[in-house]
């Protein structure tokens, strides 16, 4: 690798920094990390944006292989899909606790 970062590594890193980039995505990963999994009803108490509003996020958030679904009766349970993720979200937890 010789000290250089892929493109497809950077192209990467670049869409996920995209899906963050926007305050209810970043909100809706960010109380991932805190409650590890949650549905769209919890999501729209957290965000107080419509239910509507909250599956458009988690559908781009899903695209973007950053949260998974796992269905219970009824409803459907998302978590964050990736450790690294989890792990890039503490660490901005950490450097806003200190802000």
């Amino acid at each position: 690798m010789n000290g250089m970062i892929e493109k497809e590594n950077l192209n990467n890193l670049a869409e996920i920094f995209k899906q963050l980039g926007h305050p209810s995505r970043l909100c809706i990963m960010m109380n991932l990390v805190a409650h590890e999994e949650s549905n769209v009803s919890g999501m729209t108490n957290c965000l107080s944006e419509p239910q509507s509003t909250v599956s458009q996020h988690i559908s781009k958030l899903k695209s973007a292989g950053l949260l998974k679904g796992e269905r219970k009766g009824t409803e459907i349970y998302y978590k964050i899909a990736n450790e690294q993720v989890i792990e890039l979200l503490r660490g901005i937890i950490k450097i806003m606790e200190v802000v």
